[in-house]
C-alpha cells in the first residue's frame, strides 16, 4: 500500500507541475503546459512583475517555492523558523531574479518528488497532500492572473 501511495502522490504532484500526462487529467486542463511549469513558461520578469488583484506572479511562483522548501525541510527534521510574510515580499523583479524563482520552485519540486520514495507517508501524508492542494490553488491562481495579462494587452 506505501508504493502505490507514493506513487498516487507523485502522480498528483507532476500533474499540478509539469501538467497532466498521455493518460488524461484528474483535476487540470488536459491541454499540455497546463500545469505550474507550463504556466510560468513564456512569462517575462516584467509580466511576472505586474501588481495584478494586489499581487505579482513572481510573489505566487516564490511563495509555492516556499511552501515546498518548508515541507520538505520538516520533513527532514530541520528545525527553522518560518516566515509566510517574507514569502510574499516580491513583487519588482528581473530577467535574473524571474529565472532563479523557476530554477528553485523546479528544484524544490524534484527534492519533495524524491523525498516522497524515503519518508514514512503515515506521518507525513497530511503535509504531502497540502502540498497538492496549496500548489493547485495557486495554480488556479496564477492561470487566473495571466487570462487578466492577456485581457489588458
Amino acid at each position: 500500500m506505501g508504493r502505490k501511495l507514493a506513487e498516487s502522490l507523485k502522480t498528483l504532484l507532476n500533474e499540478t507541475f509539469e501538467g497532466p500526462g498521455n493518460g488524461g487529467s484528474y483535476y487540470t486542463d488536459s491541454k499540455p503546459n497546463t500545469g505550474i511549469f507550463g504556466t510560468l513558461e513564456g512569462l517575462n520578469a516584467e509580466d511576472a512583475s505586474l501588481s495584478i488583484h494586489g499581487s505579482t506572479i513572481a510573489a505566487h511562483a516564490d511563495h509555492t517555492r516556499y511552501y515546498l522548501w518548508v515541507v520538505r525541510t520538516m520533513i527532514s527534521g530541520v528545525e527553522f523558523e518560518k516566515d509566510w510574510d517574507a514569502s510574499w515580499t516580491i513583487s519588482q523583479v528581473d530577467e535574473t531574479k524571474w529565472a532563479e524563482i523557476k530554477e528553485g520552485l523546479q528544484s524544490e519540486y524534484h527534492s519533495l518528488l524524491a523525498k516522497i520514495d524515503t519518508i514514512d507517508l503515515e506521518e507525513w501524508l497530511t503535509n504531502v497532500n497540502a502540498i497538492i492542494a496549496h500548489s493547485a490553488y495557486h495554480l488556479g491562481a496564477l492561470r487566473q492572473m495571466i487570462k487578466e495579462l492577456e485581457s489588458e494587452k
